[in-house]
């Protein structure tokens, strides 16, 4: 059996079809968690040199022992200053952004979708194995014959 090119598709009518798409808008930022922004912090900790000399230094180390919420070990340099050991797997203190990715399976193709149904997927795992799936159930009909 030959492959389907455009214009044979066109044999089918569109809710035939399955068209998976994965976008990302340019202009939309969103905030998001250390884990899903490959925080190099978080996957290894990480360490903050404090000088609680200064007013600035005082109000860190306060905030880092008190209301930060993270685990940590504290040790203290010659010059005096102090540093905070984070152990890894934890949120840095950093404002991560990025670009969100919409992963969506919607009926028809190209002509349109006639039914209207999209669904769309949280993660990008997801829509692989969906689409894996998809794949397979194509491979097993056309096996069937």
């Amino acid at each position: 059996m030959q492959p389907l090119n455009r214009v044979d598709r066109q044999l089918l009518a569109p809710g035939a079809y399955q068209t998976y798409s994965i976008a990302q808008p340019s202009d939309t930022l969103v905030r998001t968690a250390c884990e899903q922004a490959g925080c190099v912090a978080w996957a290894r900790g990480w360490q903050s040199t404090i000088d609680e000399s200064t007013p600035l230094g005082q109000q860190q180390a306060a905030y880092i022992r008190t209301q930060s919420g993270r685990t940590f070990r504290e040790q203290r340099t010659s010059a005096g200053l102090t540093v905070f050991i984070f152990e890894a797997r934890q949120r840095c203190f950093a404002d991560h952004q990025t670009r969100p990715q919409l992963f969506a399976v919607r009926d028809g193709d190209w002509r349109g979708n006639p039914t209207g149904r999209v669904r769309q997927h949280t993660n990008g795992a997801d829509w692989v194995e969906d689409f894996g799936e998809h794949q397979l159930r194509l491979s097993d009909q056309q096996q069937k014959g």
